[in-house]
């Protein structure tokens, strides 16, 4: 790591990386860690993000008296101990391994029990992490992407003739629209994805301020509103980074959408200065590392491999904080609505940020710090 360059980080956040986690060297941010004692909040990424999307919260939290621990997840980053091969195994990406993930970070810091957060595909694996070791993770707060549940088993099926599983129609009828379209999840499990965006023409950095741009709040299109089904004719009703047009990749959608010149200079949650951290860091990595677990998630295995726990809840204190303009609590149907009614037994507040779209940390994160803290204390454990 010592020829990497220094990480622009706030006053109180230090870099380091922790080995022999679940295969990993994993990079970590860490607040907070000056004195004994503390609580641990454990803080997950999404894609295209990394650790550093904390750093905005990080000082806030370590300030009434937690242990910030914020990994650059598997696949991410400066964590290293994972391939990006398109051709080798998924398994490393599965659900349940990024679960084993954090709890093998938290336990190298010698923590039993933890409060976990999680952002966009961060908020999948601390549902998880909360489903499956309510000892452990013992508050989960869910952010952008809400947990519908886990996946039901097939019931009362011993008359059934056996039929094999069909594909998901959706996508013949999204590429047969008057505008033919496709879903971005299957899009990021192309073979194509990768190199599309890493070598997009107009350059990672831009690639990334397009695309950060237009799932904000600085987006004017951002006016999010519920689904009625899983249907093309609904799917279509998302923005282009979700529902894209068929023929185009993610760098053409994005690039549209580029802000201008004096929107750049004007932003205050991710000045260019900021920006370039990112840049930097999916330079050099790429991005097929997060894009693995997209490929896993449309592969058809997260979905047997969560059977197992088919009934299950989330039962510990829960919380959802989304941006007011973030389409992402609504992209799947009905979701939303699940957590609160069944999902999580527990859910004190599902709060949406207005002046935030999908980068709610970055773009509200006084706000986001004071929902947290004041969800911790409602969870009684702080």
């Amino acid at each position: 790591m010592a020829d990497l360059p220094e990480i622009p980080l706030p006053t109180g956040i230090r870099s380091r990386t922790v080995d022999g986690v679940n295969g990993l060297r994993m990079h970590v941010l860490e607040a907070g860690f000056e004195t004994m004692g503390r609580r641990c909040l454990l803080l997950l990424h999404g894609f295209p993000e990394l650790a550093f999307s904390w750093r905005k919260v990080m000082p806030t939290l370590a300030a009434a008296g937690y242990h910030v621990i914020a990994p650059d997840q598997r696949g991410y980053g400066r964590t290293t101990g994972w391939s990006a091969d398109y051709d080798g195994n998924l398994a490393p990406f599965s659900l349940l391994n990024l679960v084993r993930d954090a709890l093998a970070l938290v336990s190298a810091f010698g923590y039993r029990q933890v409060d976990v957060v999680g952002h966009d595909f961060g908020s999948p694996v601390a549902a998880w992490c909360a489903l499956i070791r309510p000892d452990v993770f013992r508050s989960v707060t869910l952010m952008s992407a809400p947990f519908g549940g886990s996946p039901p088993l097939p019931f009362d099926t011993i008359d059934t003739s056996a039929r094999p599983p069909i594909d998901d129609p959706v996508h013949r009828e999204l590429a047969a629209l008057p505008r033919p379209r496709k879903h971005y999840q299957w899009y990021y499990s192309t073979r194509e994805a990768n190199a599309d965006m890493h070598r997009a023409p107009q350059g990672v950095h831009d690639f990334l301020r397009a695309y950060y741009h237009h799932k904000s709040a600085d987006w004017a299109g951002n006016k999010p509103a519920p689904l009625t089904s899983w249907s093309a004719n609904e799917l279509a009703k998302l923005p282009t980074y979700y529902v894209m047009d068929l023929n185009e990749t993610m760098a053409e959608t994005v690039a549209k959408e580029m802000p201008s010149p004096a929107a750049i200079a004007a932003n205050q949650w991710l000045p260019d200065s900021e920006l370039a951290y990112y840049a930097a860091e999916y330079g050099r990595t790429g991005f097929q590392g997060g894009l693995q677990w997209y490929r896993y998630g449309t592969s058809g295995m997260l979905n047997n491999e969560l059977q197992l726990f088919s009934g299950r809840s989330i039962d510990v204190p829960s919380c959802f904080i989304s941006g007011k303009q973030d389409w992402g609590t609504y992209q799947r149907p009905g979701v939303f609505e699940a957590m609160q009614a069944r999902a999580c037994t527990q859910m004190l507040g599902c709060h949406l940020v207005d002046g935030a779209g999908h980068w709610v940390q970055q773009e509200q994160p006084a706000e986001v710090g004071r929902l947290l803290l004041d969800f911790l204390a409602k969870a009684g454990t702080a």
